[in-house]
């Protein structure tokens, strides 16, 4: 991403220079936090060269931009929900609530109030702020571009700490998300307070039926 979408700059000709932009990571995984960063970039300096799409980067790349981002940006927060509230509220509105806290600090962070908002996805009917909503936005827009990169090197970072306790896992190659391995561990040591026991369920449930299956196919095979 060379520059500023058009996406961005109409708005800023229409609501004003400072834009947040806001994305989320962690939707999907089986354990640890939805984390989304709310985000101000200079709109008189130039878009830092490759800026993307977070999940098109390489782990490297993303943590060189991350730093350079944090570097330049007007205003920058993070706001996460927990394993807990992921499972009382359910995804979309954990999602919501991590989003939530991290704009609730950005005007704190500014001299002036941010003009306008633009969020990765659809609208978010309870986001409780007015906002423009890109679908596919990490890939369109700047901002949400820096956004999804912090938020995704932040959890990243969390996840791999979390690992050094919890090796059986491999959660500082998978982030949570519910690889072999993952499912693996969970059949073989149970789960943690980090496991979002919502998604579990179902994944613990797969892998009974698929030992029952296995099971009747063996018997089946005896007869």
């Amino acid at each position: 991403m060379a520059r500023w979408s058009p996406i961005e700059r109409n708005l800023r000709a229409t609501y004003g220079p400072l834009l947040v932009g806001v994305d989320e990571v962690g939707r999907g995984p089986l354990a640890g936090p939805v984390v989304a960063c709310a985000i101000v970039m200079p709109p008189d300096r130039r878009a830092i060269a490759g800026v993307d799409d977070s999940k098109r980067l390489d782990p490297a790349t993303r943590v060189i931009l991350a730093a350079r981002i944090r570097e330049q940006a007007l205003a920058l927060s993070l706001g996460a929900a927990s394993v807990r509230e992921v499972d009382r509220l359910n995804i979309y509105h954990a999602t919501v609530l991590a989003m939530q806290r991290a704009l609730a600090r950005i005007p704190s962070r500014l001299a002036t109030p941010p003009d306008h908002v633009v969020v990765d996805g659809k609208p978010l009917r309870t986001l409780g702020v007015p906002h423009t909503a890109v679908v596919k936005g990490d890939a369109k827009c700047y901002a949400i571009a820096c956004a999804s990169i912090v938020a995704k090197v932040t959890r990243d970072r969390l996840m791999t700490a979390l690992a050094e306790r919890y090796g059986q896992y491999a959660w500082e190659r998978n982030a949570g998300y519910g690889t072999t391995q993952h499912r693996s561990g969970i059949v073989d040591h149970g789960l943690t307070a980090h496991h979002r026991r919502s998604f579990c369920l179902n994944v613990q449930t797969s892998l009974a039926l698929d030992d029952v299956a296995l099971t009747l196919h063996a018997e089946g095979a005896d007869d």
